[in-house]
């Protein structure tokens, strides 16, 4: 069957792969469509240090169910579309014995530890699908970011009134907004492009600041009447912006980073102290995660057409990280179909 591989930074290839063989309680699929990830954007930067080469790329997938095991349950069958949860844990270390399961020690999510689905079939667990009466095979691709997302406003634990300043608005910043709004909350959203920032108001932002060209802070302030925002959710993955949370949030607030800095992050750490803040981190998404945005997306409250950048065809996957790489900030998402039709502008 066909594979893309990322052999390693900026090389990538079209090769094959052998079909995969389904144990008795895995459900074999046939691939539909993939959302290349910011992690897929790093591994072919060379700049991702959880990945080895050569590897397919590919997390966030929706696809089609071709053959069950001997021990599927009923409610899965064959022509079914889905979703999945892309990572696998141990089961045995201190995360998982506490349930936490997506912060396992021994996580491998796929494309990154071990071989994605930017390949024809692929063959998962059962317990790894998610269902969804969602149509649109673009739309299921988007479950998993937004997933991301969700997970890191649980963290938060983000209530109803509460104003949230969000960091990013690439897919995994529109989930945290989505799952804001989910709960009620405000939402403050923070970019650099003002394309994005448009579609963040589409989500549900309340309020929008180009961080380019305005000051972030005074403006934040001006907002909340210099009382600082409750939460701060750092979705990007720079130290200015993992220290700007610190800045913005106010005493007693709550920081929640998604992305990770690749650069030294330099704190002035009296303010964690003397705001007495809590400063969490978030990874991946639980089932939970999954089944909440599939839910937000089933009710037509997340406007997913407008997330999407541009559908390129399985033939042209390589072209698709070469112009993620080539304009980053103007990229929300970019899917790659998984049969040889044209592209369109999403």
């Amino acid at each position: 069957m066909r594979a893309f591989y990322i052999d390693g930074p900026g090389q990538t290839r079209f090769g094959t792969a052998n079909v995969p063989v389904p144990g008795v309680g895995d459900i074999l699929l046939r691939v539909e469509r993939i959302g290349l990830c910011g992690s897929d954007l790093n591994t072919y930067r060379g700049r991702n240090p959880l990945v080895s080469y050569p590897r397919i790329p590919g997390h966030e997938i929706a696809a089609t169910i071709v053959e069950t095991g001997a021990d599927v349950p009923e409610k899965f069958f064959v022509g079914q579309a889905v979703t999945l949860n892309p990572y696998k844990n141990c089961g045995n270390c201190p995360a998982c014995v506490s349930g936490r399961i997506n912060a396992c020690r021994n996580n491998q999510t796929m494309g990154v530890q071990r071989e994605g689905a930017l390949t024809d079939m692929i063959s998962v667990p059962w317990q790894r699908i998610v269902t969804s009466s969602v149509s649109d095979l673009n739309h299921l691709a988007l479950i998993e970011p937004m997933a991301v997302g969700f997970h890191a406003v649980s963290r938060a634990e983000v209530a109803k009134g509460e104003v949230v300043a969000v960091f990013g608005c690439g897919a995994i910043g529109l989930g945290v907004i989505a799952g804001c709004v989910r709960r009620g909350a405000e939402v403050i959203a923070i970019d650099i492009d003002d394309d994005k920032l448009g579609v963040a108001k589409k989500v549900g932002a309340t309020h929008v600041v180009n961080s380019r060209n305005t000051d972030v802070i005074p403006t934040l302030n001006s907002l909340t009447e210099n009382r600082g925002v409750p939460v701060a959710i750092e979705a990007v993955g720079l130290a200015e912006t993992f220290t700007a949370c610190v800045d913005v949030v106010a005493p007693v607030g709550r920081v929640v980073y998604i992305g990770y800095a690749n650069t030294p992050v330099t704190y002035e750490t009296k303010l964690i102290l003397t705001k007495e803040l809590d400063v969490l981190g978030s990874r991946g998404a639980l089932q939970q995660d999954f089944e909440d945005v599939v839910s937000f997306v089933e009710s037509g409250a997340y406007p997913c057409d407008e997330t999407i950048t541009q559908v390129f065809p399985f033939s042209k996957a390589n072209q698709a990280l070469e112009m993620w790489d080539a304009m980053p900030s103007k990229i929300t998402k970019l899917i790659v179909r998984l049969s040889e039709e044209d592209a369109y502008a999403g």
